[in-house]
């Protein structure tokens, strides 16, 4: 078994991205070749953007730290702290309203 602190680990990637200067900062959490699934936890500065990029599959964002905004197909979505929301499978990008770290969750093979 293996045990992470999100919340710490959060800090560390909230930390570096303030200090980055594309104001972002992500670690995989957990996943790979070997798995089915990969978690990267992703930070983003306040007023920062993970440009547009296509859905790499099924995938989730649970929002750890902070407010993001996800917009995809015309539609926007916004999560804080414990919200859940399902990537839609389509181009989409996020924006971090406030200092923001998310846990991505991806489906690697179907």
């Amino acid at each position: 078994m293996q045990k992470t602190s999100l919340t710490h680990l959060a800090e560390g990637q909230l930390a570096a991205a303030r200090d980055a200067s594309s104001g972002r900062s992500s670690v995989t959490v957990f996943g790979g070749r070997e798995h089915d699934l990969r978690q990267t936890l992703i930070a983003l500065a306040a007023g920062r953007t993970l440009g547009e990029h296509q859905a790499p599959g099924e995938a989730t964002l649970q929002v750890l730290v902070g407010t993001v905004r996800l917009a995809a197909g015309g539609e926007t979505w916004e999560g804080s702290a414990g919200d859940h929301l399902v990537i839609p499978a389509q181009r989409h990008d996020l924006h971090a309203e406030t200092d923001a770290a998310v846990l991505l969750t991806v489906a690697t093979r179907a």
